[in-house]
């Protein structure tokens, strides 16, 4: 795969989740939520300061066939700053996955 093609496929992954968001979330404006320029580096998904008092986590998107979960993992944890980091991946005909450490997990589930 070209890197050219690889980034695209990147791209759809941070575009469908801000598109998510932007429905889950629709008290938001559409610029509150925005996808990352490919390339750059911090989070994904960039968030407004309106929708991080709304949405507590931070967002690191893999849409590739072989992951390096660790480094992955550890991508998403640099980029959070103080707030959960969510890696959210995928691979070609499957099913989209958010991984979040154990902690969050838990508080999610007991609200």
């Amino acid at each position: 795969m070209s890197a050219k093609s690889a980034k695209a496929k990147g791209r759809r992954l941070q575009n469908m989740l801000r598109d998510v968001l932007r429905e889950t979330f629709p008290q938001l404006e559409e610029d509150d939520i925005k996808s990352q320029t490919m390339g750059m580096s911090g989070e994904d998904i960039v968030l407004s300061p309106a929708a991080r008092k709304v949405i507590k986590y931070s967002f690191e998107c893999k849409n590739v066939e072989r992951l390096d979960l660790w480094k992955s993992l550890a991508q998403a944890d640099g980029n959070s700053d103080d707030r959960d980091p969510v890696l959210v991946m995928k691979r070609n005909q499957s099913k989209t996955y958010a991984i979040v450490e154990l902690n969050t997990f838990i508080n999610l589930i007991k609200e």
